[in-house]
């Protein structure tokens, strides 16, 4: 779905004065809103008129809320009475972009700057954008703001679901359900993964064949070795998968983690075909939108990666960082199968992504048994992020990255130096290893393909939390 903006354009409050300058504000207006919508990234609603008395103000608010705007720019290309934009501040949908037209002969600058200084005195935060919307580089600033920004309202009464409890001890896995309440709405719902086995049994034999099958077909092999690895065994990850997007739906969730382990691997089967394909776009029924999963039941790792999500529309990786490779200056980010099959070649076509994936039998790790999802990351740049917290407070850790490909013969042999029936990402960090390792607060990480270090900075200041560049 595109993302949704609201639009405000002030000015004078002398009407004899607005009326004179209602071309050229219907202009500037025009002009913002023809080049957010050619990116086909955004729908945006405007005011009936432009804003001149506080009446006005009030009214088109209002009606951006009802509409279902999930932000305001709040637009300047000439002199605009300050007033009016603390007014709008009070009924419009937040957070708020200030955006400053570059229009000479009219104070529009002095309007956004009189707006702004207001807004500040009163508390009320807003950010700010100068320039021609039709300059790529202004468009950009623009875009990043609306994207963090709409990714901070969409969180606002989502539901996470937690099934089981903290996995083997990890403290980083485990929610604290005050903090996600104050800073970003969500709901916590605790479920027994108890509910994934029932579930399971539920779903028809045929659905189960047919994934199977759908598997078989595309996956460049599937490892099967009478043990660990059975198409029994395949086609109950797959029914545990269904259980998920039941479970899910029924219990209007937006998000969720798994435990897994120990109970889930040592008793039932492993969750990594379940957790793979929800955070895909596809499975053998066709195209779906990825529905974050994280495994571990990680879930400062589950609500980085929604974040991710919500802010570049793409599946989101997890990972553990597993070993620094001195020879090649990467990290192996390497966790048993979740990682979605949309990594192994970056594609929305499953046959394409499918042809470079293994399913490998669990290793001594999951006596339970199962597949494995294994395949090495496609390459290219990434945004690695991931929410700590410290004494507290939350803190994003981001840096850039570059997924590497090797050629085939050479990422074998990477990826048995640590695991070989686990999906891999060779990440070459845009930092050192040991000022990464002396600083980031987690063994699970994150990543998308793109930059999108400023959106998440953003985010970052809309919501109050600390942002660190690694």
């Amino acid at each position: 779905m595109k993302r949704r903006i609201g639009i405000l354009t002030f000015s004078d409050g002398r009407e004899y004065v607005h009326k004179d300058l209602l071309d050229i504000n219907k202009t500037f207006e025009d002009r913002f809103v023809k080049q957010l919508e050619a990116t086909n990234e955004v729908e945006v609603i405007r005011s009936r008129e432009i804003i001149w008395k506080p009446s006005l103000a009030k009214k088109e608010s209002l009606k951006l809320a009802e509409k279902g705007a999930q932000m305001t720019v709040f637009n300047y290309a000439v002199w605009a009475f300050p007033h009016l934009s603390v007014i709008a501040s009070k009924f419009a949908p937040g957070p708020y972009l200030l955006f400053g037209n570059i229009n000479p002969k009219y104070p529009g600058m002095v309007g956004m700057l009189a707006a702004a200084g207001a807004l500040d005195q009163d508390g009320t935060s807003a950010h700010r954008v100068w320039g021609d919307i039709e300059d790529k580089e202004v468009l950009a600033k623009v875009l990043s703001f609306i994207k963090a920004a709409t990714a901070k309202n969409e969180l606002r009464g989502q539901r996470y679901g937690l099934f089981g409890g903290r996995p083997m001890g990890m403290y980083t896995a485990v929610p604290n359900v005050d903090l996600w309440n104050k800073i970003f709405g969500i709901d916590i719902e605790h479920i027994d993964q108890l509910e994934i086995v029932e579930q399971s049994k539920k779903v028809p034999d045929t659905d189960a064949k047919r994934g199977r099958e759908w598997i078989e077909k595309l996956a460049k092999k599937v490892h099967y070795d009478c043990k660990q690895l059975t198409p029994e065994k395949l086609e109950l990850q797959i029914k545990s998968y269904y259980a998920l997007k039941k479970i899910s739906e029924n219990m209007e969730l937006d998000f969720i983690g798994v435990k897994a382990q120990p109970e889930l691997t040592e008793h039932f089967v492993t969750m990594d075909i379940a957790e793979a394909f929800m955070n895909d776009p596809y499975d053998w029924d066709g195209k779906k939108e990825p529905f974050i999963c994280a495994t571990e039941a990680d879930s400062d790792g589950a609500l980085t990666m929604q974040i991710l999500k919500l802010i570049s529309d793409q599946p989101v990786l997890f990972a553990d960082v597993r070993h620094y490779d001195a020879e090649d200056d990467f990290f192996d980010l390497c966790n048993s199968g979740e990682h979605a099959t949309f990594f192994a070649a970056r594609s929305y076509d499953p046959a394409v992504n499918m042809a470079k994936v293994e399913l490998y039998p669990e290793s001594f790790y999951f006596p339970a048994g199962g597949a494995s999802v294994r395949h090495i990351a496609a390459p290219g740049e990434v945004t690695l992020a991931r929410l700590t917290r410290k004494d507290g407070e939350y803190v994003m850790s981001v840096t850039k990255a570059e997924f590497l490909d090797f050629g085939e013969e050479k990422n074998e042999q990477k990826a048995r130096n640590t695991q070989i029936e686990w999906p891999h990402a060779f990440a070459r960090m845009k930092v050192s290893p040991d000022r990464f390792l002396a600083n980031y607060g987690s063994n699970h990480i994150h990543g998308v393909y793109g930059d999108y270090l400023r959106e998440l900075e953003l985010f970052c200041e809309i919501s109050g939390i600390k942002f660190k560049v690694l």
